[in-house]
């Protein structure tokens, strides 16, 4: 496993789930080109990219440029980091017939290499054997303890919460613990939630 400091942006699910197979650490899509009409989601990103950096790993065909370009014009250049893929022409497994371009997108493209690429892209990596939670983090049964979760109210204090950190209301309960521990230390959830309800 290679954990990241960075939260890493990528276009689509697929490409989130062909990570997670190998990178301990945030990864957020933009859902395509869903980005460009998501307010919440680029406020989400900009606060990522202020709290700890992103790393934007997209496809190496023009609707990847796309979205690449639109985040960089969305954040500041002193905390995004890009991590390119060459240009490997083939078709995806789940897919019937190559892209429009015919090349592979980061689903497609080997573990290697695009290690490779997030290697030359300067991210705040190191190799991990895996992940362990621990007393520092913030965790499921801190959710519990604080109402955000297993209580009648636990769906409007989480909606609270987000909108207190300006984060998506879409987020679940799973997605928004990793979001707390990228962005905040313990402590500095156990505040807000004092303040929040």
């Amino acid at each position: 496993m290679i954990k990241i400091k960075e939260a890493v942006i990528v276009e689509g699910k697929y490409d989130k789930i062909k990570l997670s197979n190998f990178i301990d650490g945030l990864i957020i899509t933009t859902d395509g080109f869903g980005v460009f009409k998501n307010k919440e989601k680029q406020a989400l990103i900009r606060h990522l990219a202020q709290t700890r950096g992103i790393l934007v790993l997209t496809d190496s065909d023009g609707a990847g440029f796309v979205i690449r370009n639109f985040l960089k014009g969305t954040v500041p250049q002193d905390q995004i980091k890009h991590a390119y893929i060459p240009d490997i022409f083939g078709k995806e497994k789940r897919k019937d017939k190559p892209s429009k371009e015919g090349k592979l997108g980061v689903e497609g493209i080997s573990e290697t290499i695009l290690c490779q690429a997030i290697a030359r892209s300067g991210a705040d990596c190191e190799l991990t054997e895996g992940y362990a939670r621990t007393a520092k983090d913030i965790t499921k049964a801190d959710l519990f303890a604080y109402g955000l979760t297993g209580t009648p109210n636990s769906s409007a204090n989480r909606d609270q919460l987000k909108q207190a950190l300006h984060l998506p209301q879409n987020l679940t309960s799973n997605a928004l613990l990793d979001i707390l521990n990228c962005t905040m230390t313990k402590d500095e959830f156990i505040d807000i939630c004092s303040k929040t309800f």
